[in-house]
């Protein structure tokens, strides 16, 4: 595991490249999913009744400078806890080269915290869902993603069995093996639920949806392989001054003849 200091630049990078990452998801809304939700938002307006009420922050507003400010400030976030998590496990999960542990981190993130709990519960544009089922939508979402997690966790605790019993190759197949059986019990639990409205052009959920699923593609492919070429630029540079500093320490200690 590094280092207090190198956990601080790794930190610093995870930030800078979440910074690009939510650059990357604005663009990747603005021209993916922006179209589905004012399309969404022209079902609702001519199925609802017209409200007397100006909107405190106008459409335009929110498909732009208050789309790229929450993507950028969630990509700047989720770099902080991807960088975190990579100095947790980094040296501990196998012995990989650091762009190869980002990497192998960012497919496990993406697919255990956002493709698992979306496939039982995907995301809805506007118009679709009752005002009134917010709270409710929100845990079995969170619980959903819960389950993930716990099935991710105990997967790996299995992992580093079966690798000593079956070999990396059994092993692993058996993780992913038991994870996504874990998965899709809970998947069977979980209450299910449907809230689109009769009309709703369904070819406007399925671009919501895509482009949701595609701006997180974006976000944790640009961890993956941004935060890896970095990562592993400032723990070799990082290993080589160590490296330089404890010869030049040797050497200024021994005796001279």
């Amino acid at each position: 595991m590094p280092g207090q200091q190198a956990v601080r630049g790794l930190l610093i990078r995870g930030m800078l490249v979440g910074l690009a990452a939510g650059l990357l998801m604005f663009a990747f809304a603005k021209l993916f999913g922006e179209p589905a939700i004012d399309k969404a938002i022209a079902f609702e307006e001519a199925h609802s009744p017209p409200s007397t009420e100006a909107p405190l922050v106008s459409r335009g507003l929110q498909s732009t400078l208050g789309l790229l400010t929450g993507t950028v400030v969630y990509g700047v976030a989720m770099g902080g806890v991807f960088a975190l998590v990579f100095a947790a496990v980094y040296g501990r999960v196998g012995k990989s080269r650091p762009r190869t542990t980002a990497g192998t981190l960012a497919i496990v993130a993406f697919v255990v915290v956002i493709l698992a709990p979306f496939l039982k519960y995907p995301s809805n544009p506007p118009a679709v869902g009752n005002d009134d089922t917010i709270g409710y939508r929100t845990e079995i979402y969170f619980a959903m993603m819960a389950i993930s997690v716990g099935a991710a966790l105990a997967a790996l605790r299995l992992h580093k069995d079966a690798v000593k019993r079956q070999g990396a190759y059994s092993g692993t197949l058996i993780a992913v093996g038991a994870y996504v059986l874990l998965v899709a019990i809970g998947m069977l639990l979980m209450p299910g639920l449907n809230e689109i409205p009769k009309g709703f052009d369904p070819d406007v959920l399925w671009d919501f949806r895509v482009a949701t699923l595609g701006t997180h593609v974006v976000l944790y492919t640009t961890l993956g392989l941004g935060f890896g070429a970095l990562a592993e630029q400032w723990l070799t540079g990082a290993a080589a001054a160590a490296g330089t500093y404890r010869t030049s320490s040797l050497s200024a200690r021994a005796p001279r003849s």
